[in-house]
């Protein structure tokens, strides 16, 4: 990994944040790529931003209640994220739809956790989802977010088996924990430059970061 300057991260919740927290984690490491300077959330009673605070991090919400319209809403948080000279947007359960003009202005800088293997099981209750369908492995994505709901290029995935007697809430619980193995490595790749975007597909520049980019939990 670069020995230079670590780009700036914002990451956006909604909630508890527990991928917030992983990739809090992994930037601890001096050698980790990625500095985490903002977290920002559209609900006020998100947890995720006291955790964030009690670590030092700058963490404020941005209602979306308060705001008339999507667009309003997004310019607000476009603002916030230019002032705070971010370079890179994770989103680590954040439940907004982005305008298209916001998702394009940061086409190539935002990246989402997404708890399915896509382009399969888009939008919620994707466990459900898994189980209805009968597939044999289930987990999750690391991809750039573009206006299309959960379409973007894919960096990285981990997979999970489908076990007998699994319901959504075992299943969502085995996926988790490879959501926080993979957001990590999947920042990492992107922030250093190990992943990259060549049109609609990401290619990976080295047999490192395929690995890190492909993650089997059997």
């Amino acid at each position: 990994m670069s020995a230079g300057p670590r780009t700036r991260v914002a990451i956006l919740i909604s909630g508890r944040g527990s991928n917030m927290v992983s990739l809090i984690e992994a930037a601890k490491a001096p050698d980790y790529p990625a500095e985490i300077v903002l977290v920002l959330s559209n609900r006020p009673e998100a947890g995720g931003l006291a955790h964030a605070r009690s670590v030092g991090i700058p963490a404020h919400a941005i209602d979306h209640t308060t705001f008339s319209d999507r667009a309003t809403f997004d310019a607000a948080l476009d603002a916030e994220l230019r002032a705070a000279d971010v370079e890179l947007v994770c989103l680590a359960g954040f439940m907004r739809i982005f305008s298209a003009g916001f998702a394009e202005a940061w086409a190539g800088r935002m990246i989402n956790i997404h708890p399915s293997l896509l382009p399969l099981f888009k939008g919620t209750h994707t466990h459900a989802q898994a189980l209805a369908a009968g597939v044999r492995l289930h987990g999750c994505t690391v991809h750039y977010v573009v206006p299309e709901l959960d379409a973007g290029p894919i960096v990285a995935q981990a997979a999970v088996p489908v076990r007998s007697g699994d319901d959504p809430d075992s299943l969502a619980a085995r996926v988790i924990v490879q959501e926080h193995r993979l957001y990590p490595a999947a920042l990492a790749l992107v922030a250093g430059g190990r992943a990259r975007l060549e049109g609609e597909r990401v290619v990976i520049d080295d047999d490192r970061g395929a690995a890190d980019a492909a993650l089997l939990s059997l």
